[in-house]
């Protein structure tokens, strides 16, 4: 039996996102597709309750590989920061500093009091995504998920290895910027 259009479409889209080494946006597929953006929206959505890891960022979806906290892969180091700071200028200050330093941004999690937790994929890896995601937001006037929180989040940091990430975490220390045990 062969497959419909739109089974064979889903399936160019996977593999359209699996030889990408960057995001790729809903409406470069459409017209890689020749497709609307919004049937590629409900395509990428039936195939993420499928089961394909299909990462929805700021500059397009990303197909994705899990890592663990701690876990080396592909020569990646992957751990997790909590932070807390006032947004505004310590957002970017705080997104720069990770990626001024050799590290990505993978994800923002924070813990709503109804919702439990929320996180959202990033992948801010150079001062370019950083400053593209800074001007969305004052772009569309919207408010990052910290502001539920009263300042506090996490990020799932990627870098090269694990003194990478350590380098991170020392500067944001030294800025305040990161959540203190007490």
């Amino acid at each position: 039996m062969a497959l419909s259009a739109a089974a064979q479409r889903r399936i160019e889209i996977v593999k359209i996102l699996s030889q990408s080494s960057e995001a790729v946006s809903a409406s470069a597929l459409a017209a890689q597709l020749k497709v609307s953006r919004q049937i590629v929206v409900g395509d990428v959505a039936l195939l993420r309750a499928a089961g394909e890891r299909i990462t929805a960022t700021p500059r397009g979806y990303l197909l994705e590989r899990v890592q663990t906290d701690g876990e080396s892969g592909q020569g990646r180091f992957v751990g997790k920061i909590a932070c807390k700071h006032h947004l505004g200028d310590d957002l970017a200050r705080e997104l720069f500093t990770i990626v001024d330093n050799g590290g990505e941004v993978v994800d923002v999690i924070v813990e709503h009091p109804l919702y439990g937790q929320i996180d959202a994929s990033l992948k801010l890896a150079s001062r370019f995504d950083v400053q593209a995601f800074l001007d969305k937001v004052e772009g569309l006037k919207a408010q990052p998920l910290a502001v539920l929180t009263d300042g506090i989040h996490l990020h799932t940091l990627s870098c090269p290895n694990e003194e990478t990430f350590q380098r991170i975490v020392k500067a944001l220390g030294e800025q305040g910027i990161l959540l203190e045990k007490e």
